[in-house]
């Protein structure tokens, strides 16, 4: 079991490294040609609405609904197949209705995604990048839906590369654009839709080798379907008030010019850590626990648990204390240049402060959400996620009068936090085989202690070569004695102070 969940974590973990690199080219692309100009917070803002049904339609209902009802008939032998084709079907023909009617009424889902745009050119222009982009929900959230057969039956690999070629096909067409003279905004936008294309052709052929050949037809409702569509209704309200959160933050930022961009750039690099480890830990950990609940193998499900928290912890607490002391640093010498500003710089280094004190709250909530999903219990994360909503709200626009734009990152930051704090008391709550065991508390308080350490390690060393970050030709290599100084710090502290063990970690590379 440990060797399972090693190797797909280790194989989600890469690819998505691999995939959060890349995105990170493809933001200081955008960055550089945009930087926080109308045209940059026009497109964010088209773009992040398919994503935003995205999770709402596949990753954060139908998925935590699927997953555990196919890794079931999968291992039991149960029509797999069919159950899994039906789902297809039935999500294909509900997005491509909502997509036309999407398309309706984009004027007035872009008013209120941003209101603040209203009065101002950015409001025609995201009406137009967000019919040309809105299609991809139907590609991604089939994409989802076949990548959750693929992690059920253990294959990660093509579902975890599916975000490396969208960002390789975001890249090329930027390239592309400004070779031939093409305008930006245009180019990003087309790309959208082509880029979920690819992704489904990927996945669906991978799907395919694993003996899951999904071709949709007409949908009919089926028993199965009945008690996924049960099961999936309360994720669906969770997700869409995990939206109306993400929501809140971009209203508040559609009022203050700029802050739109500047919070979607601190959002991609305290992104990179969520993505590399909550993700991947979440994906590789809800198969794992629907099969120790179906065997009964209660011992195995805390092992799981407590191990998938341990690590999570041991990669995110160093990068959450790396966001909050160096934060200007780290957007100086990856945004900085062309169309982004110092002063861009700055509103985009408190951001990602902000979130990065967020960053472990984020991750352990990916990891405790397991316990629920692992169950079909979708109704109690829907009441926390309801907690949540209301907090965000509460400090996002109540501080918005006093502080700007920043209270949209504190209430992100402050929202993540009371959720995990519910999840992590109701998982406590269901038993023993759902908690924390004795070993991953005795290593949070030395992984905190290894971490906040390094962080003032860091400090001294901005103070030292301080003086590099301000050259153009140096300030690249200031980074890279910082990062890597960083990880050497935290590397020997945490083998010091008994956070962890190399010698495991070596083990989870070898079987990985």
């Amino acid at each position: 079991m440990a060797s399972r969940l090693a190797r797909g974590f280790m194989t989600v973990g890469g690819w998505t490294m691999a995939s959060r690199i890349l995105g990170f080219v493809r933001d200081i692309m955008i960055g550089a040609f945009l930087g926080s100009s109308a045209v940059a917070e026009a497109f964010l803002i088209a773009f992040s609405l398919p994503n935003m049904f995205r999770r709402f339609f596949a990753e954060g209902t139908l998925n935590v609904a699927f997953v555990p009802m196919f890794s079931k008939k999968h291992e039991g032998g149960e029509g797999a197949k069919e159950f899994a084709r039906d789902a297809m079907s039935g999500l294909a023909f509900i997005l491509v209705i909502f997509t036309i009617i999407a398309q309706i009424f984009m004027p007035a889902l872009v008013y209120a995604m941003a209101s603040g745009f209203a009065d101002d050119s950015r409001f025609d222009l995201a009406v137009t990048y967000g019919r040309i982009a809105f299609p991809y929900i139907l590609f991604i959230s089939m994409a989802a839906l076949l990548s959750g057969v693929l992690n059920a039956t253990g294959r990660f690999m093509a579902a975890a590369a599916a975000p490396v070629l969208l960002n390789v096909i975001f890249i090329v067409a930027m390239f592309i654009a400004d070779s031939f003279g093409y305008d930006i905004g245009n180019a990003l936008a087309w790309t959208v839709p082509v880029a979920g294309i690819a992704q489904v052709v990927l996945v669906w052929v991978a799907a395919s080798r694993a003996g899951y050949r999904l071709v949709p037809r007409r949908p009919h409702m089926t028993p199965e379907l009945k008690r996924l569509f049960i099961i999936a209704a309360p994720a669906a309200l969770a997700g869409g008030v995990t939206q109306i959160n993400l929501l809140v933050g971009r209203q508040v930022a559609s009022f203050f010019d700029g802050a739109v961009a500047w919070l979607y750039y601190a959002d991609r690099l305290y992104q990179l850590p969520l993505g590399v480890v909550g993700i991947a830990i979440g994906i590789v950990l809800l198969p794992e626990l629907s099969r120790n609940l179906r065997s009964g193998d209660n011992l195995a499900g805390r092992n799981a648990l407590s191990r998938a928290g341990e690590l999570s912890l041991a990669l995110t607490f160093p990068a959450a204390v790396a966001l909050m002391v160096v934060p200007t640093q780290l957007i100086e010498v990856l945004f900085q240049r062309g169309a982004f500003t110092s002063d861009d710089t700055a509103s985009t280094a408190l951001a990602t402060a902000i979130y990065g004190a967020g960053l472990p709250a984020f991750v352990l909530q990916k990891v405790l959400a397991s316990v629920y999903f692992a169950r079909e219990n979708t109704r109690t994360p829907f009441h926390f996620a309801i907690v949540g909503m209301i907090v965000n709200l509460v400090v996002a626009v109540g501080l918005s009068y006093w502080i700007g734009f920043i209270a949209a990152a504190i209430g992100t930051t402050v929202a993540g936090w009371a959720i995990t704090g519910l999840t992590w008391i109701g998982a406590a709550r269901m038993g023993d085989d759902t908690r924390f065991d004795a070993r991953f508390w005795r290593r949070f308080w030395r992984l905190a202690a290894a971490s906040w350490t390094m962080g003032a390690v860091l400090w001294v060393l901005v103070l030292v070569m301080g003086p590099m970050f301000g050259i153009p030709g140096l300030k690249i290599v200031a980074l890279v004695i910082l990062v890597v100084g960083g990880i050497v710090t935290y590397g020997c502290l945490g083998q010091l102070f008994g956070a962890f063990r190399l010698s495991e970690v070596k083990g989870a590379l070898r079987r990985g």
